[in-house]
């Protein structure tokens, strides 16, 4: 059994169906469901996972009839999970959108805005507005120093006012870093023998 294997779904009920219904080995039904081969033999002696009825991972689309054929003629052979729409929905990740913000926490986007402004000018509007969730109309008013709470507003990091995490501020910081042009400092006096 390996740490970085993919498993299935509910890996001791499907056990209980493969023990049940094919004539895999024990270490096959183990390597595959993620468990240790004591475990799948309990499950054939009947006391490990009484009472879990077993699940046919062919049906969720885990497993093929044709990998559990060639496993059960060939006891050497290692069960994989297939690549299923099932499986592609569980481990895709969530879609970047507009989050939702609480109302008591909608205040501290332009003091975000603000230190975004004041510490890293080379950041376009449109990067801070998918980062804080605001509007270039927003950004512009802060900008120009025409916010209607101007006066109020500190410079605050985002990070530290849990509107956006370390790493996503991290990611916009290297991309602007490298869409800007860079900095040449000029040195006056240079002592080089030249």
């Amino acid at each position: 059994m390996t740490q970085n294997k993919k498993i299935p779904i509910m890996p001791k009920a499907t056990a209980v169906w493969l023990v049940e219904n094919t004539t895999l080995t024990f270490k096959q039904i183990a390597d595959f469901c993620g468990m240790h081969e004591l475990e799948v033999k309990g499950i054939a002696d009947g006391e490990v996972a009484q009472g879990i009825s077993g699940v046919n991972p062919m049906i969720s689309g885990q497993l093929t009839k044709e990998e559990l054929e060639r496993a059960s003629a060939d006891p050497k052979f290692s069960l994989h999970l297939a690549n299923s729409v099932f499986d592609s929905l569980v481990s895709s990740k969530k879609k970047k959108g507009a989050k939702y913000t609480p109302v008591a926490r909608r205040h501290d986007k332009p003091d975000a805005i603000y230190w975004l402004i004041k510490n890293c000018p080379n950041i376009q509007d449109s990067q801070i507005t998918k980062l804080i969730g605001t509007t270039k109309s927003t950004i512009a008013t802060i900008r120009d120093r025409s916010h209607w709470n101007m006066k109020n507003l500190r410079s605050r990091d985002p990070v530290l006012l849990g509107i956006c995490s370390q790493s996503d501020l991290d990611k916009l910081l290297n991309q602007a870093n490298l869409n800007s042009p860079p900095v040449v400092i000029k040195q006056e006096n240079d002592w080089s023998l030249d």
